[in-house]
């Protein structure tokens, strides 16, 4: 089957298809810097690394165009109006009703959400007008379920019942979390 419009056909196909949420957030030249993303994925455990997308434009892409540190916030049902405020292109999304605070390493930290992992960037590579960056895991900031698994699915935010969030809990209370 061929497609007269790809670009259209694919965010159609991906309309369709649920993503979990995430917020990212580093700091850049002028602040900290986050975004929304539903894009965010587990690339292996050897090394711990995930990876995402973003605008090549955007000033995400601009704090991490030299590498660096980035906080990979996954987030629940609890947090959609923190998804929906940093998914708001311009917006203030360290105002005053953001709990955020700078870790010792420099990144900001969104306090309230259950599970963080701070990364460092290992590769960005160019596609089209996005960037690609796959990043290691160096610090495990929470690991815990407050509400259910946020998801991004026919243009909304959903939450997805799950009945294992208290195995989740104590598997990562038994792990040491990495060092920094």
């Amino acid at each position: 089957m061929t497609v007269a419009d790809p670009a259209g056909g694919l965010r159609a196909a991906f309309r369709g298809h649920p993503a979990g949420v995430a917020v990212l957030t580093t700091t850049g030249p002028d602040g900290p810097v986050g975004m929304t993303a539903s894009s965010v994925a587990s690339v292996g455990v050897d090394p711990p690394a995930v990876s995402f997308s973003t605008a090549r434009d955007s000033r995400l892409a601009g704090a991490l165009a030299g590498g660096g540190t980035v906080v990979v916030h996954l987030l629940d049902d609890t947090d959609t109006g923190l998804a929906a405020a940093f998914a708001v292109p311009g917006a203030e999304r360290f105002g005053a009703g953001v709990r955020w605070m700078a870790l010792p390493t420099g990144e900001p930290w969104l306090v309230d959400v259950g599970t963080a992992l701070r990364c460092r960037v290992l590769s960005v590579s160019e596609v089209g007008a996005s960037l690609l960056v796959a990043a290691e895991v160096v610090e495990l900031l929470g690991l815990r379920r407050r509400g259910r698994p946020l998801v991004w699915v026919g243009r909304a935010y959903r939450g997805v019942p799950v009945e294992d969030t208290d195995a989740v809990t104590a598997a990562a209370d038994a792990r040491p979390a990495p060092g920094r």
